[in-house]
């Protein structure tokens, strides 16, 4: 799926850095007070960042790579000070995060291209869809949304509003309708229309982990029989303000279907934007969207580079 812009905006600059002041503010304040009147760097610092990593929900596996690394370069490389350490961190950071972005890629030659997407109930997964479905028509792209997620009381009614305020088309069966069903009817339309663009929303939860991986299994079976090669991407969305259960879910879904792309939303209300470095880390899947506010273009391209830099500016 193609870029939601062509070019970082100064005021995407600006959400991006309003987004990330408190998990920045959070972990270089309490990074600041762990190095003050110190004149190098030892294992009584370390032991310090360890801990100060974790609290900010990057995660066990994570933290221990960055540790071990920061350890390895400070017996060779004489690093003193604040910025020294910042500095280090920021380059195993860096190594963690940015070979993993995501490939763009464009509609053209591959319409429509299908996006599955998948998350638990609350996490903003309607919402990330009805910003999407904005921006990319806003581009000029031809949307169409599917609404799978039948099970969810007022799941298909919200998505109706995000479609009308999008101006896309929504595909809509009554609720408990057979999901798999939905889907089908929304390529089949969208190969009518020769639409850009198809994202089809996907129930949160099911009675438990086996009835969500057969339905998620179904889903993507039968829209392989309009579209071999669909869905072309598999879109977890996750919110960033639940910290380690953020982890628990990407454990879920990613057991339950093969998922290629996250996005991870409400970091602007967390301290705990750790999060996104530790799931990337752990399950290695890229992160392609980021949500930094409320507003309806306030769901960014994830640029690894860019995030680093606001991070430790």
């Amino acid at each position: 799926m193609g870029k939601l812009k062509d070019f970082f905006s100064k005021q995407d600059q600006k959400k991006l850095e309003e987004g990330l002041a408190n998990t920045k503010k959070s972990f270089l304040s309490r990074l600041g007070k762990v190095i003050v009147g110190k004149t190098k760097i030892d294992e009584d610092i370390l032991d310090e960042l360890e801990a100060i990593l974790i609290q900010s929900d990057v995660g066990v596996s994570t933290t221990i790579k960055i540790i071990n690394a920061l350890e390895e370069r400070t017996k060779i490389e004489k690093y003193l000070g604040f910025n020294e350490l910042i500095k280090m961190l920021r380059e195993e950071i860096s190594n963690l995060l940015i070979h993993k972005n995501v490939d763009d890629k464009t509609f053209e030659g591959n319409k429509p291209h299908v996006v599955m997407i998948v998350g638990v109930n609350g996490v903003g997964k309607t919402t990330t869809i009805g910003k999407l479905a904005y921006q990319y028509k806003a581009q000029g792209e031809k949307v169409i949304l599917g609404a799978a997620d039948t099970f969810r009381a007022g799941a298909i009614d919200q998505l109706q509003i995000w479609a009308n305020r999008a101006g896309v088309h929504l595909v809509r069966q009554k609720m408990g309708s057979d999901p798999a069903s939905v889907a089908f009817d929304t390529i089949q339309a969208a190969t009518a229309q020769n639409a850009d663009l198809v994202l089809i929303d996907t129930a949160g939860r099911l009675h438990n982990k086996i009835n969500l991986m057969n339905e998620l299994s179904k889903v993507k079976r039968v829209m392989s029989k309009v579209i071999p090669n669909a869905p072309q991407e598999v879109l977890l969305v996750l919110d960033g303000s639940t910290g380690q259960n953020a982890f628990e879910q990407a454990k879920q879904f990613t057991a339950a279907t093969e998922v290629t792309s996250l996005a991870i939303t409400k970091l602007d209300g967390t301290a705990k934007g750790g999060v996104l470095l530790g799931i990337t880390d752990q399950f290695q899947i890229p992160v392609k969207y980021i949500g930094v506010g409320e507003g309806i273009q306030d769901l960014q391209d994830f640029d690894p580079q860019k995030f680093i830099q606001t991070l430790f500016s």
